[in-house]
């Protein structure tokens, strides 16, 4: 967690974890303003957005412009952040990963798990004055199915039956495509059949590219719909104006959600370099940043600041073994047991970042049951304890070669484990690709030449089944070539488990299998994600970034630093 006073926050929530990011601010504000038109200067230098702004106006310094505010291409931070408040998806993750209703009012599962059945609310109306219908949400999902769309963010929708037959066509789909496991009963009434059970597929209708999208709107402006003054949205934010240099949300009037939205409008400055948001932040232009890194060189003195804030993330950093050529388990622990987490993150990713004690990410729910508080992973590492296992591989592999990605940052804590590992004995050749080639190598299987590779694996819904799914024989993700087919019954026997308590015992059971005492060791984790920013004092209190890195504009309050709002 944070080292200075403004890591409290992140302290007393430990497990209530945040991520990715999105970030968000706004204030105590009222009456709505009115909206840049297409073309106007959002720059937020002189004439841009938080020139002029009043009281009722909070700035976000974004580390880039958003790539589409087209949901199916939502791919990036900033475009997420940018389509969840000007869209209103069928369910909000609240501060505690507690499904909420949103512009679905009810649901109710089967008791088989595969059938979930939605309730609209009838009183949402699209800013072109239509109603938003069970309907739009059908052409929206199908459309991020569709392979004419080619949408990269369709994974989650693979839950629904015949979506994945759909996925695959390229030509005469409609069969295919009326059998998709969404179907509109209704203007109200949405049907989503499951595959197979899925219990945490309530929480992925939370997504932004699960956002509904206006038929009428796509059809009639094509690829232009996102455009200012073409935009057609359901959330509590309508689009002002965007250019290069910025963006203006504006309070949607035509929205009655349950806590209105707070702001009168939400600017947003695109700010490239890390230093200049932090000077922007200073120079009190913006309110808050994104959650994208600081300046590494002023990270240690922005620490220290009550505005800083550390967000944990849904990812692990870690180092994967492969099985062939790292066979001996002893070996795999020892390796393991001798990376020191404490000074990687102290000393070289220097973002606060949470040392490993499993896999699956601290904050995700149940972690406090799955946790296995892993022997084989200690923060400081133990070379002692290290080098007695090295003392029983019966066939040591004295030289290792590991594989990285060419992403900055990867060869100064490779280079440290490096070092780390010399001390049992090991000489470790490291290799750097371009993240194709990297791809290509690892495989699976990985290639034979590689007996160690950095790995980042990132959620993209909350449920422990995202990451401990990896490691199964047939998994496409798995490149370890750790195959245990009682850990693959494990996982069956969970995607089974409708009740969370149980399945969570489950999933105890598999990071047990993976990182106990008797534990296979496939891979060794570093650290899990962070992501800090600086954001006011007055929004510190009410603003919150969750586990899938959603922040809900409408909830955050602006204070007088008492507590007041």
């Amino acid at each position: 967690m944070a080292r200075g006073s403004g890591g409290e926050k992140a302290r007393q929530r430990n497990h209530l974890v945040l991520i990715v990011v999105v970030l968000a601010a706004i204030g105590v504000l009222a009456a709505a303003g009115s909206g840049l038109e297409s073309g106007d200067d959002t720059s937020g230098a002189p004439g841009g957005p938080g020139a002029g702004r009043s009281e009722r106006t909070l700035s976000i310094a974004f580390a880039s412009r958003p790539r589409s505010l087209d949901p199916a291409f939502a791919v990036d931070r900033t475009s997420a952040t940018l389509v969840l408040a000007l869209m209103e998806p069928l369910v909000r993750l609240g501060p505690k990963l507690e499904v909420e209703p949103a512009l679905a009012r009810r649901w109710g599962v089967s008791e088989d798990g595969r059938r979930i059945t939605f309730t609209l609310r009838p009183d949402r109306i699209w800013t072109n004055g239509e109603p938003v219908t069970a309907r739009d949400v059908e052409f929206a999902w199908k459309r991020v199915l569709s392979s004419s769309t080619d949408s990269p963010l369709a994974g989650p929708l693979l839950a629904l039956r015949g979506a994945a037959a759909y996925r695959a066509c390229t030509f005469a789909c409609g069969r295919l495509e009326e059998a998709v496991g969404v179907r509109a009963a209704g203007a109200q009434t949405l049907v989503v059949t499951l595959a197979r059970p899925e219990p945490w597929f309530l929480r992925s209708a939370g997504l932004p590219q699960l956002v509904p999208v206006s038929r009428e709107a796509i059809l009639r402006e094509g690829r232009e719909w996102t455009e200012p003054g073409r935009i057609v949205t359901n959330g509590p934010f309508v689009l002002g104006g965007m250019n290069e240099n910025g963006v203006s949300l504006v309070r949607n009037a035509r929205f009655r959600p349950p806590g209105a939205a707070r702001a009168a409008r939400v600017e947003g400055r695109f700010v490239a370099d890390a230093a200049a948001r932090v000077q922007a932040f200073d120079a009190g232009r913006v309110d808050a940043l994104d959650g994208s890194p600081l300046p590494k060189t002023d990270l240690v003195a922005l620490q220290e600041r009550r505005e800083y804030e550390a967000y944990p993330g849904l990812e692990t950093h870690l180092y994967a073994f492969n099985f062939t050529t790292v066979s001996d388990v002893h070996q795999r622990r020892a390796m393991a047991l001798a990376i020191d987490r404490r000074t990687i993150i102290d000393n070289i990713a220097q973002a606060d970042q949470l040392p490993t004690t499993g896999f699956t990410p601290e904050g995700m729910p149940g972690f406090e049951t799955l946790n296995p508080s892993s022997p084989w992973l200690p923060e400081t590492g133990d070379i002692e304890q290290a080098k007695e296992l090295m003392g029983q591989v019966q066939d040591p592999v004295r030289n290792v070669t590991l594989l990285l990605n060419d992403s900055p940052g990867h060869r100064e804590i490779a280079v440290a484990v490096q070092s780390m590992w010399k001390e049992l004995g090991i000489t470790t050749e490291i290799r750097q690709q371009e993240w194709a080639q990297f791809l290509e190598f690892i495989g699976p299987p990985p290639d034979a030449s590689i007996d160690s590779f950095r790995l980042g694996w990132i959620g993209d819904y909350v449920d422990a089944m995202n990451f401990l799914e990896l490691w199964t024989c047939d998994s496409g993700n798995n490149s370890t070539n750790y195959c245990d087919p009682a850990y693959d019954e494990l996982v069956s026997e969970a995607r089974q488990t409708p009740d969370n308590d149980e399945r969570y015992g489950i999933y105890a059971e598999l990071e047990q299998k993976l990182f106990g005492e008797d534990g296979a060791v496939p891979v060794a984790p570093i650290y899990w994600y962070t992501y800090v920013q600086l954001e006011k004092e007055s929004i510190k209190d009410s603003l919150e970034v969750n586990l899938l890195s959603q922040t809900d504009y409408t909830k955050v309050v602006e204070t007088d630093g008492s507590g007041d709002a």
